[in-house]
């Protein structure tokens, strides 16, 4: 199968959109943040098989980035208006019609009380956390200029490697079909590989926090939580700053 012909196969609105060029892929990018209705490498992938040359792929990589940009500032923007409770009380609710649960979001929001670009950078390099980690940043009222920074460099390294893996698969020669499909597996193998990784650093170093923090240590010079900075899921969740976090 050819790279038009597997490309006539995509979702009519990811058509429709392709076909009003440079303009259309951006539109598309902006529409995959909001409404992710399949893995964005393969979107990224298959927007690749359709450049013709390099200094198109250029412009393509430029166009799609511009895009995860603009669809990240979008959920910050909703953050940054309705505030962090109002935002988790609207997650609570609504968040299953976007595939967000409460407990991502929390486990998100708590992220950020660590270094705010590097959670920003390397939040969009991770699949689903890429979608939805500008929510929380703007709900925390992070500082505007980190946060867009930070995204760029990140959706540049998310998309650039995918669109190329897409145009040299164009020009590889092979299957495009079967070709993919093995990269997609390999992919997808990747990223279980790395939520795993990341689920269980994160458990450890829970246990860690849990048992330094425990009431029995307490005593002894431990420290207890302060309930305004509960980590995520507690009663009390205002880890709004009074001013931007810089």
């Amino acid at each position: 199968m050819t790279a038009h012909e597997l490309a006539a196969q995509a979702p009519g609105a990811v058509t429709l959109l392709m076909s009003f060029g440079l303009a259309g892929i951006f539109c598309l990018a902006i529409l995959e943040k909001f409404v992710p209705l399949f893995p964005s490498y393969i979107l990224l992938m298959l927007l690749g098989l359709m450049v013709p040359d390099l200094p198109m792929l250029a412009l393509f990589i430029a166009a799609v980035t511009a895009g995860s940009v603009v669809g990240g500032l979008g959920w910050y923007g909703i953050g940054w208006v309705f505030g962090p409770h109002r935002v988790r009380r609207a997650v609570a609710s609504y968040g299953g019609c976007v595939l967000l649960r409460l407990s991502f979001y929390d486990r998100l929001a708590d992220a950020y009380r660590r270094n705010h670009f590097w959670v920003t950078f390397s939040g969009q390099v991770i699949p689903a956390v890429r979608i939805y980690l500008a929510l929380p940043a703007g709900a925390l009222r992070l500082e505007p200029v980190t946060f867009i920074a930070a995204t760029s460099l990140g959706c540049l390294t998310w998309n650039g490697p995918f669109l190329c893996l897409g145009y040299v698969l164009r020009h590889s020669g092979r299957d495009v079909t079967q070709t993919g499909f093995w990269l997609a597996i390999a992919i997808v193998i990747i990223e279980g590989a790395v939520l795993i990784a990341v689920s269980l650093r994160n458990k450890a170093a829970n246990g860690r926090e849990h048992h330094s923090l425990s009431p029995d240590r307490a005593g002894s010079g431990g420290k207890r939580p302060d309930p305004a900075i509960e980590p995520a899921g507690g009663p009390a969740m205002d880890w709004r700053p009074s001013t931007p976090i810089r």
